[in-house]
C-alpha cells in the first residue's frame, strides 16, 4: 500500500494503531444520538481536544463524506484515524467506533428468545413503535435540510411514490438514480458554490486499487452468486450492495435494508422491527443493525458468523470509498454538474424514507389507537423536548410492556 505524504501538508497528528483504537472504543461506547451527534463529539475530540487538524480541514472531511454513499459518521472517523495514522489509523477507527454496538445488538439477536419469553410481547411492541417516531423525526428533518423548494420536495415525493407502487428490491436504486438525473438536469441554479480545498496523505496508487476494488465487487460479485449460488456470497453481496448505494446513511439504510433481508424471507418483520427499535438505545452507528441482521438469520451462515459476515459487507464500501476518493475530491467536488446530481440523489433519498415510514415501519407497529398514542409521544419526545433516543427508547418499551 502505498500512503505518500504531499508538499506542504501536515504529517500524521495521532499516535499508535492502539492509541486510536482506544480513542475511538471511547467514543463508540459513549456516541449517543445518531449521525449529527457524532460529528460533534468527533470535533470535540480531535479538533479542539486533540488538535490533530483544524476547524477548516475538519468541515471538508465532512462535506466529503455527505456526498459519498454509506454512514457518514462512520466514515469522518474513518478519514479522521488515517490522518492519524494512514491506513492502520482508518482501521483502528472503525473498530474501536463499530464493535461496541456490534456487539450489543449481536447478543441482543442472541437472547430475543430469552427476552421474550421473560417479558411478554409488550416490550417488543413498543421497540416497533419507538421505530416509527425514529424515523418519523429522520423524515422530518431531512426533508427540511435536503428539501427546502418545490423542486426538490417533488422529487422526494415521486420517489416515495415511485417505490411504494412499485415494490421490487431494484425500485431503490432506480429512484436513487432518477433522483440524480433529475437533479443534473433540473437542479442547476440550486447549486451552491465549490467547497474549499482538503489535503490529503494517501498515495494515488493506493486509490485507485480501492475504487477498482469496489466497483469490481459491486459489478461481479452479483455475477458469482448466479454462477456459484451460496447463501454466504449472497448474504456479502446483499449487505455490499446496501453499503454501496445509502446515501445520506444512518436511517435510509432501513429501506434497502428491508428489500433485501424481508422480501427474500432471510429475516420476519417481526424481527426486523425490533432489531431496529433496539439499535436506538446504544450509541455508535446504526449500520452496525447489520449485525443484529445477520445473527438473526433464518439460514446460515447465521449468529457470530453471519453477523460478522454482514457487518464487514455493509461497511466495506465505506472503507474503500473514502481511501479511494480523498486524493480526487477536490476537482470532482468543483464541478457544478456533480453538485446539482447529489442534490437530487439526497431528495431522492428522504423520499425513499418517506416510503420505508409507511412501510414497513407503520404498517408493522401501528395497529390500534393506544400504539398510535405511544408513537405520537415518542415523537414529541424526541422532536420538541429533545430527549435522548435511547431513553425514548427504554421508557415506550416499560410502557408497552406494562400495557
Amino acid at each position: 500500500m502505498e500512503i505518500s505524504e504531499r508538499a506542504g501538508e501536515k504529517p500524521f497528528a495521532g499516535g499508535s494503531f492502539f492509541e486510536i483504537l482506544g480513542i475511538f472504543l471511547k467514543l463508540g461506547f459513549t456516541s449517543f444520538g445518531g449521525p449529527t451527534a457524532h460529528l460533534g463529539y468527533f470535533r470535540e475530540e480531535f479538533v479542539v481536544r486533540r488538535k490533530w487538524l483544524d476547524e477548516r480541514a475538519y468541515a471538508d472531511l465532512v462535506a466529503l463524506c455527505q456526498f459519498l454513499p454509506g454512514p457518514a459518521s462512520s466514515q469522518v472517523g474513518m478519514a479522521l484515524g488515517i490522518v492519524g495514522r494512514g491506513i492502520r489509523g482508518g482501521l483502528a477507527a472503525w473498530l474501536g467506533f463499530t464493535l461496541p454496538s456490534a456487539l450489543l445488538l449481536t447478543l441482543f439477536a442472541f437472547g430475543f428468545d430469552t427476552l421474550q419469553d421473560m417479558f411478554g410481547r409488550g416490550w417488543l411492541d413498543g421497540l416497533k413503535i419507538v421505530a416509527v417516531a425514529v424515523v418519523a423525526r429522520a423524515v422530518w428533518g431531512m426533508a427540511q435540510s435536503l428539501c427546502p423548494d418545490r423542486p426538490r420536495a417533488t422529487i422526494a415525493i415521486l420517489s416515495a411514490m415511485g417505490v411504494l407502487a412499485w415494490p421490487a428490491a431494484g425500485a431503490q436504486v432506480v429512484a436513487i438514480l432518477a433522483g440524480g438525473v433529475i437533479g443534473w438536469r433540473l437542479l442547476k441554479s440550486e447549486a451552491g458554490p465549490p467547497a474549499s480545498g482538503l489535503g490529503h496523505s494517501i498515495g494515488r496508487r493506493l486509490s485507485i486499487s480501492c475504487l477498482i476494488l469496489f466497483f469490481g465487487i459491486l459489478i461481479f460479485l452479483p455475477l458469482a452468486v448466479r454462477i456459484h449460488p451460496s447463501q454466504a456470497l449472497a448474504l456479502f453481496d446483499s449487505f455490499f450492495r446496501t453499503g454501496s448505494l445509502v446515501f445520506g446513511g444512518g436511517h435510509v439504510v432501513l429501506p434497502l435494508l428491508q428489500a433485501e433481508v424481508i422480501r427474500t424471507g432471510w429475516i420476519t418483520d417481526e424481527l426486523f422491527l425490533a432489531g431496529y427499535g433496539a439499535a436506538q438505545a446504544i450509541p455508535g452507528p446504526l449500520f452496525t443493525f447489520s449485525a443484529y441482521l445477520g445473527a438473526s438469520m433464518s439460514l446460515p451462515p447465521n449468529g457470530w458468523a453471519g453477523a460478522a459476515l454482514s457487518l464487514v459487507a455493509v461497511f466495506l464500501p465505506s472503507g474503500l470509498l473514502i481511501v479511494g476518493v480523498l486524493p480526487f475530491w477536490d476537482d470532482l467536488r468543483s464541478k457544478p454538474a456533480v453538485r446539482c446530481a447529489l442534490q437530487g440523489v439526497n431528495a431522492a433519498v428522504v423520499g425513499l424514507l418517506l416510503a420505508a415510514l409507511y412501510h414497513p415501519v407503520w404498517t408493522g407497529a401501528v395497529h390500534t389507537p393506544a400504539n398510535f398514542i405511544l408513537a405520537l409521544a415518542a415523537f414529541g419526545l424526541l422532536a420538541l423536548w429533545k430527549l435522548p433516543p435511547w431513553l425514548v427508547v427504554l421508557m415506550v418499551a416499560l410502557v408497552s410492556g406494562l400495557m
